[in-house]
């Protein structure tokens, strides 16, 4: 989470969001241009509220490219719809451009949003007003490196950073693309990471490839994990891929305020991260009964836990996955309209 996910980018998109219905739920793909994709996804009426039709103007949601940000954006979808009367659209980005978009509100909101991760421009867009933070959303969040436990079992020196300062272990995870060095596997290489500078400064025999995706990391993962081989990777917590995949996070030196500052001269572990929602400044005006919703909105680790699995290890879609908790968590969401 990312970011699941975090990201960090250099340039932000300047033109102004053009909002339109091109896809279907299942398009996990964003933008990195700026442009925005929307999709208009399905489920129905999990809220099962009394809406004949749909009025005002639409609420434009955010979806970054991972598991809980596509399960958070329906449940928003469909609450606004069955419970607001409002209509409502899913729109892919990435979590850098999509800062413009909130700025200029074509985007109206983001559920989450990893805080470490907004770099000097993007919080240039909250220091003016125009974006805000509306408030935890009760999710813990924390990036790292981790590695299947049979890699640690085998070689307990790999539980910790030093471990690989060892060329004999660090080839281990070498491929024909590394050479002597060990693989450190990136996913998309948009989210906010610096291992490439950690791995730098700690002087470790390592190199980073990306796979460019949540789904293309999962992959390989599985396969490393089908066959026993090792592998060293980013990922977070919370998702379902650490359970499953039995995964141990190597342990990086301790996190100290402004050990990541500028990112280039990191030598810590990533933080921990309290997740925030994020709006456009006009969304209050633009409709306030979604705004007033907004701050009452709270995911819990164990709430995503339970959502996760059914999408990344089950299968299902996201769509329907929310609408069946929608249908049986009116206890936790009828407090956000209260």
């Amino acid at each position: 989470m990312k970011s699941r996910g975090l990201r960090i980018a250099a340039v932000l998109a300047a033109a102004a969001l053009i909002v339109t219905a091109c896809g279907d739920d299942d398009d996990d793909s964003s933008s990195g241009d700026g442009d925005t994709e929307e999709t208009t996804g399905g489920g129905g009426d999990g809220g099962g509220g009394d809406c004949g039709e749909l009025s005002g103007d639409t609420i434009n949601i955010v979806r970054n490219a991972w598991t809980a940000s596509a399960v958070e954006a329906e449940i928003m979808k469909q609450l606004i719809e069955s419970q607001l009367c409002a209509p409502a659209e899913i729109v892919d980005i990435d979590e850098n451009s999509m800062f413009t978009g909130l700025s200029d509100g074509s985007l109206d909101f983001v559920t989450e949003l990893w805080p470490s991760g907004i770099v000097e421009d993007e919080q240039a867009f909250i220091d003016d007003g125009s974006v805000v933070i509306v408030g935890d959303l009760g999710t813990t969040g924390q990036i790292g490196w981790f590695v299947p436990s049979y890699v640690v079992d085998e070689h307990p020196e790999l539980a910790t950073w030093e471990g690989f300062k060892d060329p004999a272990l660090a080839a281990l995870f070498a491929t024909a693309e590394t050479g002597d060095n060990g693989r450190f596997l990136g996913t998309d290489p948009s989210y906010s990471q610096y291992d490439e500078p950690l791995i730098a400064n700690l002087e470790l025999p390592l190199q980073v490839v990306f796979s460019g995706s949540e789904a293309a990391t999962v992959a390989e993962l599985d396969a490393a994990v089908t066959a026993q081989e090792p592998i060293v990777m980013y990922w977070w917590t919370p998702t379902a891929a650490a359970g499953k995949y039995d995964l141990v996070e190597v342990e990086l030196p301790d996190f100290t305020d402004g050990c990541n500052d500028p990112p280039e001269n990191t030598n810590c572990a990533y933080p921990s991260d309290p997740l925030v929602k994020l709006a456009s400044a006009k969304l209050e005006a633009k409709n306030a009964d979604v705004w007033a919703m907004l701050q009452k909105v709270t995911i819990t680790n164990e709430q995503q836990l339970e959502l996760l699995p059914q999408v990344e290890i089950d299968g299902r879609e996201a769509s329907e996955v929310a609408a069946e908790w929608i249908a049986a968590n009116e206890a936790v969401w009828s407090a956000w309209f209260a």
